[in-house]
């Protein structure tokens, strides 16, 4: 193609996903376009993450659910936390995406197709779309990351129900009920209750291989037998897988943002505030002529979740007691904080005496 007919951009940013449009929603002033050949309702999926009262508020128009009180549940016990600064909340992405992109500025575009050949020049490169030539100073990469075949990973299939008959306690979610199989790995079933009869439910799974369908469905299905809740219909399906591991960018050589630059919790699978958080400053940088992509997550918090997840691969015996053990440590609050990655020193000292000691002293000094 004639290099006449290429568009010279200040900032390309390649995926529209919680990373991507999140940035661009956030940018005034440079020439950028966000190339994301999806759309929101292609993509729509829930995120959850822990709120307060301000985030709440920006977030609204994609709260599909929030709760201020939740359990954990194993064969012996449940705790259940109720909290005053946060609430647990649920978002559709495909109205989180649509609300960003309906907040883009006058000088962000949204390209509905996918960004191809790619060759990088210092920070940018150039690259085509839909039959279009691009040059940009400064490229942005938002395109999931490779996983390691061998790495551990949270997958899942959920589905969202009516139910025949109302639930009893629907202020309350479920984050993880132990109570199923466990000869997999770590297993576990999430549950959400939007109203007393929809819920959204999950067979959750943490190990290093995917299961096929047919497994997570029976897992909800024996559960709700279990519980006593009848299914009157389906109202849809969604499956994920998470990585919990360190990724490995599509191009190396191209700044990421979002899950590929390691905005994943590897020890809990959540992402959404650490992105957030990510973007945020991003944009702050770039207002201020900082094109660097800030870390989403500490380094010293990050060695601390290899630890963590040293000790589920190596004692299957204590995958369980180790979450109920960090669930009965902390309060609603420290719990909140904890799994936002934003935990004081008390909530980590909690958790600290909370642990067996000795296999994660062995995991500390581990070579792995």
């Amino acid at each position: 193609m004639s290099l006449d007919n290429q568009i010279e951009l200040d900032i390309a940013i390649i995926g529209g996903g919680s990373a991507g449009i999140s940035l661009a929603a956030k940018l005034d002033g440079p020439n950028t376009r966000v190339f994301e050949p999806r759309s929101p309702a292609e993509r729509d999926v829930s995120w959850s993450t822990w709120a307060n009262e301000e985030q709440m508020a920006e977030l609204a128009p994609a709260i599909v659910g929030s709760w201020d009180q939740w359990r954990i549940v194993d064969a012996q016990s449940e705790v259940v936390h109720q909290t005053a600064e946060y609430r647990y909340t649920s978002l559709s992405s495909a109205q989180y995406l649509s609300y960003c992109e309906g907040r883009l500025s006058d000088s962000v575009q949204l390209v509905r197709a996918s960004a191809e050949n790619i060759t990088t020049q210092g920070q940018g490169g150039c690259f085509s779309a839909a039959g279009q030539q691009y040059r940009a100073k400064k490229i942005y990469d938002n395109r999931p990351p490779a996983m390691d075949d061998n790495g551990l990973i949270q997958h899942f299939l959920g589905v969202e129900i009516h139910t025949k008959h109302p639930i009893s306690n629907p202020e309350i979610a479920t984050l993880m009920d132990f109570r199923v199989d466990q000869s997999r790995g770590l297993h576990f079933i999430y549950m959400l209750p939007f109203a007393d009869n929809r819920l959204l439910i999950e067979s959750t799974m943490i190990s290093t291989s995917i299961e096929d369908k047919q497994w997570y469905l029976q897992a909800i299905k024996q559960w709700l037998d279990e519980q006593g809740i009848e299914i009157e219909k389906l109202l849809r399906e969604e499956m994920g897988v998470i990585p919990m591991h360190r990724v490995t960018p599509q191009n190396p050589d191209l700044a990421t943002i979002g899950a590929a630059s390691g905005a994943v919790r590897q020890s809990s699978g959540y992402a959404f505030s650490a992105i957030q958080a990510q973007m945020k400053a991003l944009a702050n940088g770039i207002a201020a002529g900082e094109l660097d992509v800030p870390a989403p997550i500490p380094v010293s918090l990050m060695r601390m979740d290899k630890i963590f997840n040293t000790v589920l691969l190596a004692r299957p015996d204590l995958r369980v007691s180790i979450f109920m053990r960090t669930a009965k440590a902390l309060s609603g609050d420290g719990f909140a904080r904890f799994m936002l990655g934003t935990a004081s020193l008390m909530d980590w000292t909690k958790v600290i005496l909370a642990m067996p000691k000795l296999p994660f002293i062995k995991a500390v000094f581990s070579r792995d």
